[in-house]
């Protein structure tokens, strides 16, 4: 995987469309540890390992189901509700900022938002947690809006649409293969923004890539 410098014409761009969990906000091994932890209470062995490689990036209905399939019955009908309020308890408490994130934002020079699968409670809840929804107030997008999740591209085309762009003035970061299949979906040139979870799974996706928030500030200066 080379240099993203030179894969990408960071110029032709009008509009940043950033993921939320995992690019904006490190959230996603919180997310995991409470949905393995409340599995395994349960008797459905899941390790934090399995739940990263399989619901990152997805829909906590695709993510239900996937332990609803290993249970081989259906989850307690308050199961989803108490994820919530266990999940939303370690967000207050453990919820940091991606390391570099605030930099980036600052020293854009044009239009950005983010886009993210989740609940809009949920974005707003961790924005605000890690300082940063004032870079967003306005600007949020979430698949609960439209009923439609990735790795369909309708969030990302949503997003754009409502900051007045169309796809090809539009560029997605994301750390997610649902996410960026999203993005390849609906016409969007994509970076992924790579960490120790996901480096493995984007050896074979041909896009430019990044492996920290000072590299892609570098670049979008």
């Amino acid at each position: 995987m080379g240099s993203i410098l030179h894969l990408i014409n960071i110029m032709k761009y009008k509009c940043i469309i950033f993921d939320c969990d995992g690019v904006l906000v490190d959230s996603e091994a919180i997310s995991s540890s409470v949905l393995t932890e409340m599995a395994n209470e349960l008797g459905v062995t899941i390790s934090q390992e399995e739940a990263l490689e399989n619901f990152t990036g997805k829909s906590l209905k695709y993510s239900l189901n996937y332990i609803e399939n290993i249970f081989g019955k259906s989850l307690p009908s308050d199961f989803e509700y108490q994820f919530r309020i266990k999940s939303f308890e370690q967000f207050a408490k453990n919820l940091k900022p991606i390391n570099g994130i605030h930099e980036v934002l600052n020293q854009l020079n044009v239009p950005f938002c983010v886009a993210s699968s989740g609940p809009m409670e949920k974005i707003v809840r961790n924005l605000t947690t890690t300082k940063l929804i004032h870079y967003f107030e306005g600007k949020i997008f979430s698949s609960y809006e439209i009923n439609s999740w990735k790795p369909e591209p309708h969030i990302f085309l949503h997003a754009a649409k409502k900051m007045g762009f169309d796809n090809t003035n539009c560029l997605i970061i994301e750390d997610s293969i649902t996410g960026i299949e999203a993005a390849k979906k609906g016409g969007f040139d994509v970076i992924g923004f790579v960490n120790d979870n996901n480096k493995e799974r984007f050896k074979n996706e041909n896009i430019p890539i990044c492996f920290s928030m000072n590299e892609l500030s570098n670049l979008l200066k």
